[in-house]
């Protein structure tokens, strides 16, 4: 991974975008790919779409989408403490004790989330799985006042941001979900350009996609590709409590996921494999017998159709403060895309046979 390639992931990975509020990524988004594509646009949506070759009769798309699941400011009480409603799909337990970030109009503001101590919880609370609406924000306001003075209704929230390296090539960060394929598919299109293209390939930060892949369905509207692949986390499965007969054998530095199932074009997925001999990358296989819960589910369904594919960033602890990924995955990630994208012919067809 090149030094600007690795800085850009940092500077995703610090840089709010809770669904609908992706605008500040984006525009690192825009300033990255502005680098090295031939065009580079945002819709009316929000989406950043990255172009090169874009003359080219067949067209392919990558898609990862730049939002995070967060939070929304919808009250305050006379005492100054600050009420939420969920951004995405929340594991209420994960937010307890968080140090958090309320993002307003004039700056970020800290915050902590939290609830009554264990000690005054009774028997029958302590039983409970603690609810979203039991949990405020305090940012240490006196009242009501000084706190409105601050903080709107309507401000983004997210767990405090921030980037750690570990042993072994891992790092952490909320919102590897989905900076990770954000970064995937801008790197693979740098990467393809300079290998060369038969195709147009288009790069897209899609917006919203916690929420309803809703970016994915606009920009693959927009864009019209006859190939599409969305590059997404999945869970890696090489820690304790998750069933691998269920969700497959997944393990962090083992290599880019392809997946197969009804949601993947079988000409893309053959394709991708190929691509892997090509570049001498280890992959790893994951199956899934319905459509996705990713924006290939979203770009398959599009128009009349395309040829879509999915792969995937192994994530342990998805959805929660310390998620972790591998950079090397990361890397073979883009080098698989970039890859695919470089070795399809000008004519190539993608209609199963």
């Amino acid at each position: 991974m090149k030094a600007p390639a690795k800085k850009f992931f940092k500077q995703i990975l610090e840089t709010p975008s809770p669904s609908g509020y992706e605008q500040p990524v984006q525009e690192l988004v825009r300033k990255y790919a502005g680098e090295f594509a031939d065009e580079v646009s945002t819709d009316l949506h929000g989406n950043v779409i990255a172009c090169c070759n874009p003359d080219a009769p067949l067209r392919v798309m990558f898609a990862g989408h730049a939002d995070q699941i967060g939070l929304l400011v919808t009250y305050i009480n006379d005492k100054g403490f600050i009420y939420t409603n969920t951004i995405g799909g929340w594991d209420p337990q994960q937010l307890i004790g968080q140090r958090m970030t309320i993002y307003t109009a004039n700056g970020p503001i800290p915050a902590i989330i939290s609830r009554k101590p264990i000690h005054l919880l009774d028997q029958d609370e302590r039983k409970q799985v603690v609810k979203t609406k039991d949990m405020w924000l305090d940012i240490g306001a006196k009242d009501k006042e000084e706190a409105a003075e601050a903080v709107a209704i309507g401000d983004p929230v997210t767990l405090e941001l921030g980037y750690q390296e570990m042993r072994n090539g891992l790092a952490n960060s909320p919102g590897m979900d989905n900076k990770t394929g954000l970064w995937v598919c801008m790197e693979a299109l740098r990467r393809a350009k300079e290998k060369g293209l038969n195709v147009a390939l288009y790069a897209v930060a899609t917006v919203q996609e916690e929420i309803g892949l809703r970016g994915a369905t606009t920009s693959a509207y927009g864009v019209n590709p006859h190939v599409g692949i969305a590059v997404d986390v999945t869970h890696a499965t090489d820690c304790p409590t998750i069933d691998k007969t269920q969700e497959g054998d997944i393990k962090l530095s083992g290599g880019p996921v392809v997946y197969r199932g009804p949601n993947m074009n079988p000409v893309v997925v053959d394709r991708l494999s190929e691509a892997a001999d090509s570049a001498d990358l280890a992959l790893q296989w994951g199956a899934i017998g319905r459509g996705t819960g990713t924006d290939a589910n979203a770009i398959q369904l599009s128009r009349a159709g395309v040829a879509a594919g999915l792969v995937s960033v192994p994530n342990r602890y998805m959805h929660s403060a310390v998620e972790t990924i591998s950079l090397d995955d990361l890397d073979a990630c883009a080098d698989l895309l970039a890859t695919f994208a470089s070795e399809i012919e000008a004519d190539a067809d993608f209609t199963p046979h």
